[in-house]
């Protein structure tokens, strides 16, 4: 019987950061197969569509063969138990982070049973969020290193009228 490591790397992704890719990166490393999951937020407001960003992250992880890329409503262990994924990974930027994913990793975990591996994010991108990048952006700074080269393009695209 051959079994295929499977993991879901969940987030809203508005729009990824070469952070969020630095984890989808090693997460292909250690698994068969690395399912990274837009998640669908109605309440949020978002400056990418679902679809631009399932857009951006194909583009951006083309070159990985085993990254497959999903949107979701609801509870990621949901989406989790309807595609047999048993781990979620997370990246930690800081203590903060912990403090808050924890919780969550062990309500997914008395929820469903689905476990929760937590990376350390890489120093270079620690200081890193998808909302910082679209400040930074929308005032005129320079985001270069911080994105992909594609999602930069569409930030700047995005934000040059706001």
């Amino acid at each position: 019987m051959i079994v295929v490591r499977r993991v879901v790397c969940p987030g809203s992704f508005d729009p990824v950061t070469n952070g969020h890719l630095d984890i989808i990166g090693r997460a292909s490393r250690l698994y068969d197969e690395v399912v990274v999951m837009v998640s669908i937020n109605l309440a949020k407001k978002s400056l990418f569509t679902v679809e631009e960003r399932l857009d951006l992250i194909r583009e951006v992880t083309r070159d990985l063969g085993n990254v497959k890329v999903d949107s979701f409503r609801g509870l990621t262990v949901d989406y989790c138990k309807q595609h047999d994924i048993p781990v979620i990974v997370r990246g930690l930027r800081a203590v903060t982070d912990y403090d808050y994913e924890l919780q969550i990793a062990q309500m997914n975990h008395r929820m469903s049973g689905v476990e929760t591996l937590f990376m350390a994010t890489n120093p270079l991108y620690a200081f890193l969020s998808s909302s910082l990048m679209k400040e930074v952006v929308q005032w005129g700074g320079d985001v270069t290193g911080l994105v992909p080269a594609l999602v930069h393009d569409r930030l700047i695209e995005r934000l040059k009228d706001a």
